[in-house]
């Protein structure tokens, strides 16, 4: 049992070390296409949102409430709203959702 332990902790070790060596190896040049460049520009947004809206959903006791939330801080994040202001309009929106579907 502990054996599997120190593998997957080895394991762990390799890949997050790989991840951080290899970009520097492969590319010495700057990049220059124009298609990796944006590619790149937009990995750490699109890892964020991954991880990001699984969790707005799963996070009330009703699903709904979650969706209703997303969709209501979508609009005020689309509208410029600061951030302070689409998390407290995503907050009340859960808790006025979860008053009323429960």
């Amino acid at each position: 049992m502990m054996t599997n332990i120190y593998f997957y902790i080895l394991v762990a070790a390799f890949v997050s070390t790989l991840i951080r060596v290899l970009p520097v190896t492969v590319f010495r040049k700057p990049i220059s296409n124009r298609f990796v460049k944006s590619f790149l520009y937009y990995v750490p947004y699109v890892t964020l949102a991954v991880m990001t809206f699984p969790a707005i959903v799963d996070a009330t006791q009703n699903k709904l409430a979650g969706i209703l939330a997303l969709l209501c801080g979508m609009v005020a994040a689309w509208l410029n709203q600061s951030l302070f202001r689409v998390a407290s309009i995503c907050c009340i929106v859960v808790f006025i959702a979860e008053l009323i579907l429960v």
